[in-house]
């Protein structure tokens, strides 16, 4: 094996595997070749090269996602690293462990006009859990430190010195690392690096310090709970919201016990992964109906409930927002580990837990109370179903269409990548079989970066992945398709409505001038070229039969992957969902 010969490069890799992390993603660079070496020279490393560092971050995120442990990305110095930062703050927002990696120029480099320089150092510090910023090496080309930088040294010799710089770098790596694993969040950790970069030995020259500490599983608090218990098995409207939440993450023993309380309603996003003929699926199909009735103060008030219990991440529904903002539960409790969001600006308590360990303590002794509450709501479901139904059968191709028939073909036990936007949005309107899994990149709701993150997550599921984008998403990320790492069994459904049509749907669109321009942003990119150029075998349809035909042979077996093109009336899917909540209600 091949080692840098720079001690903090070796330090790095040492810690990285130390602590059992294996995926790699690199961007090429010059001045992070010694950490390249380091990683790409030891076989218990499984490097990926992908050029555009954005696209880098987004698919090792999606690595990360899977196999809910830390993943690596790591680039040279400069601008590259700001590239980052989109997954980043997704990451920091949806909880997911990525260790960014930047090598940096030595720091007497740093603002002098030297070439690809930046002010690297805590640059994420508002979107990550821990930064480290590691002191340059002295012992590597000493002879430019004691030039440009002596004053570092602080009179000591340069052995002395890099025992404090070697001291200094594995203490903040172990916070780094610690942090990474205890908070499932991301770090950042910038390296500088004086030239040469590419000498190289044999053997390594150090052994760094590491201290792992483990994870502490801590018990459940009990202080207290017999009120909350006293609260929830008296309240007559409970109401369990459940926004993203990683599959089989909850016991289905807790699920069926929430499903039969007569004063719990669970309403639950397809990100929740969570399946029960009982519980409420789309959600908005439940709000819209009462937002457009002449009896709203009336029925939103039945509705309110005394109880919100949320877990899981963020909810993509604005209806249900708007509604528990405006009529307040008179408790909200929140279970995580870690935070708690205080998205209906009403949170009483935040139980610092697991779902399970929660429910386990909840609903081992449960009493129920006498309550028609889920009754009257399932009578409202069986409605809106049957007539989402009946207006699949009036409506011409369109978006709404599009997603009624791609939703039914999913194969069971696929893993489905949803965009952000329109996508995720229609996908909310529609059953999905329980055996599905749904993933969306929810942190911070960017059409950034959905294809990037599917390929990664593809490459750790048993299952193939579908991803469905809109168009304006699936350009935005169309350097995803030049990662070479795609598996030939990867789908993507691609709905093109020759722009942003989610914005056709906003109040105030007609009374701007430059609409089409700069909110719908329309265009006429031939997504076939695109497919030709990355290799990709693509077919488009524009028609329900055609459609309809497609999906039947879209999912089988290929030696490439493939994109279905479903091209809908641009001026004519807005009418078709608004009208969709008309027509329900």
């Amino acid at each position: 094996m091949k080692y840098s010969i720079i001690p903090s490069s070796q330090t790095v890799v040492y810690h990285c595997k130390a602590r059992g992390i294996k995926n790699i993603i690199i961007s090429p660079g010059s001045r992070n070749a010694p950490l390249t070496i380091g990683f790409t020279e030891d076989p218990f490393f499984n490097c990926y090269s992908i050029v555009d560092e954005r696209s880098a971050a987004f698919f090792a995120m999606g690595i990360a996602q899977q196999l809910k442990e830390p993943a690596v990305v790591l680039c040279t110095s400069g601008s590259a690293l700001l590239n980052y930062y989109p997954a980043i703050s997704e990451a920091f927002y949806s909880d997911i462990p990525l260790v960014v990696i930047s090598a940096d120029r030595p720091p007497y480099k740093v603002d002098i006009g030297d070439g690809q320089t930046i002010r690297q150092e805590d640059v994420f510090k508002n979107h990550i859990a821990f930064g480290a910023n590691l002191k340059l090496d002295v012992s590597h080309a000493s002879e430019k430190v004691l030039k440009y930088d002596k004053e570092s040294l602080d009179g000591a010799t340069v052995e002395e010195a890099q025992l404090t710089v070697q001291e200094f770098n594995d203490a903040v790596l172990d916070k780094a690392f610690n942090v990474v694993f205890s908070l499932n969040s991301p770090i950042h950790i910038n390296v500088p690096f004086e030239e040469p970069l590419y000498e190289v030995i044999t053997e390594p020259t150090l052994t760094p310090n590491v201290n792992i500490i483990r994870k502490e599983h801590k018990g459940f608090d009990l202080e207290n709970f017999q009120g909350y218990l006293d609260i929830w098995n008296g309240a007559k409207r409970k109401i369990v919201l459940v926004g993203v939440n990683f599959p089989n993450t909850v016991d289905q023993k807790y699920l069926e016990i929430l499903a039969k309380d007569p004063s719990v309603i669970v309403l639950k996003e397809c990100t929740s992964n969570l399946h029960h003929p009982n519980f409420f699926p789309s959600i908005d199909s439940i709000i819209a109906p009462i937002e457009k009735s002449p009896n709203k103060e009336e029925l939103f008030k039945q509705l309110q409930p005394e109880v919100v219990l949320t877990f899981g991440g963020l909810i993509v529904s604005k209806k249900i927002k708007a509604f528990l903002r405006e009529y307040s539960p008179t408790y909200h409790w929140h279970i995580d580990a870690h935070k708690a969001s205080n998205t209906f600006f009403s949170l009483t308590h935040h139980f610092k837990t697991e779902p399970n360990t929660f429910f386990g303590k909840l609903l081992k002794k449960k009493s129920v109370p006498i309550s028609d509450y889920h009754q009257y709501w399932s009578q409202a479901k069986i409605r809106y179903i049957s007539r989402r139904a009946a207006y699949m059968k009036e409506i011409p191709f369109s978006d709404m269409l599009a997603f009624n028939h791609l939703m039914g073909s999913i194969p069971k036990k696929y893993q489905l990548q949803l965009g952000n936007s329109s996508a995720i949005r229609y996908a909310q309107l529609f059953d999905l079989d329980a055996s599905v899994t749904v993933f969306c990149n929810r942190g911070t709701s960017g059409i950034d970066g959905s294809t990037s993150t599917a390929i990664g997550a593809a490459l750790h599921t048993d299952e193939p992945t579908l991803l469905v984008s809109g168009d304006l998403s699936f350009l935005y990320d169309s350097n995803a398709l030049w990662i070479k790492y795609i598996r030939p069994d990867f789908r993507i459904i691609v709905i093109n409505n020759g722009g942003g049509g989610i914005f056709r749907i906003l109040p105030g669109k007609d009374k701007s001038d430059n609409f089409e321009t700069f909110f719908e942003t329309t265009h006429q990119i031939d997504l076939a070229d695109i497919a030709k150029t990355y290799n990709f075998d693509i077919v488009s349809v524009a028609d329900e039969s055609s459609l309809i035909s497609e999906l039947e042979g879209f999912y089988a077996k290929s030696q490439r992957p493939k994109i279905l093109e479903i091209k809908t009336p641009r001026l004519l899917n807005d009418e078709i969902l608004l009208n969709y909540f008309d027509f329900i209600s």
